[in-house]
């Protein structure tokens, strides 16, 4: 696991209160691996949550707190600017309440745990393939079409502390065949120990079909954002 990752988890204080839902290590150790992942910076300590300094097109920072806390409504009052989120593991309404009124509630994810091995070993369709290819901590899985389309992708990356998986897609014209499921059962081939949980954070549709494959909820995965404003016309 990335140096700066293990500082965080030998000064994690107190402070954090567990919450009953979902321990801020293993949030922690998710963030890390998620940044691994994307080739984003590593999380840091920041007012009780775990701050990534993205930069991105889309994201200028990023901060997931474990449970509601004073840290997060000092981020919330002090952030006017748009491309910053604000995530909790909570609900909705928890985090709500927490947000000053510019701030935007975004689609509720949820925090999965692989709680079981998958039983489904169900066969690719005729004439697709699944290729896995993986550069150093970070396995990326693809399934091709007859034609050579990609079908479907996904990728995990793996510290010594987790196995994150991220990004699972299927293309609009290849869905209801059984390719997310291929995805994931390829990517957890690539790992490499056996004993790391297995992390990755779900949409509402994806919850169900992670269930079938022995998924549990840790925690529902709430975010907001402030919008960005609309160009005069």
């Amino acid at each position: 696991m990335i140096a700066g990752a293990r500082l965080l988890f030998a000064h994690l204080h107190l402070s954090l209160m567990t919450s009953s839902r979902i321990d801020p290590k293993l949030v922690l150790a998710w963030q890390a691996a998620h940044s691994i992942g994307r080739g984003s910076p590593p999380p840091v300590l920041d007012r009780g949550g775990f701050r990534v300094d993205t930069h991105s097109e889309k994201e200028t920072k990023r901060w997931v707190f474990p449970q509601l806390c004073d840290g997060l409504r000092a981020v919330a009052d002090e952030i006017v600017a748009p491309r910053h989120y604000l995530k909790l593991c909570g609900t909705d309404e928890e985090l709500r309440s927490a947000l000053p009124a510019r701030w935007q509630i975004q689609p509720i994810n949820y925090f999965m745990l692989a709680s079981a091995a998958s039983a489904d070993t169900r066969p690719l369709p005729d004439g697709y393939r699944v290729q896995v290819d993986r550069v150093g901590p970070v396995a990326r899985a693809s399934v091709f079409a007859p034609d050579g389309e990609l079908a479907a992708s996904g990728c995990a990356a793996e510290t010594d502390e987790v196995f994150v998986y991220d990004r699972i897609e299927t293309a609009p014209a290849h869905r209801r065949k059984g390719l997310g499921v291929a995805v994931m059962i390829a990517l957890g081939a690539a790992k490499r120990s056996a004993a790391t949980p297995q992390l990755l954070v779900a949409t509402d549709e994806g919850r169900s079909l992670y269930a079938t494959l022995g998924w549990s909820v840790l925690a529902p995965l709430a975010a907001a954002v402030i919008p960005e404003l609309e160009p005069p016309r």
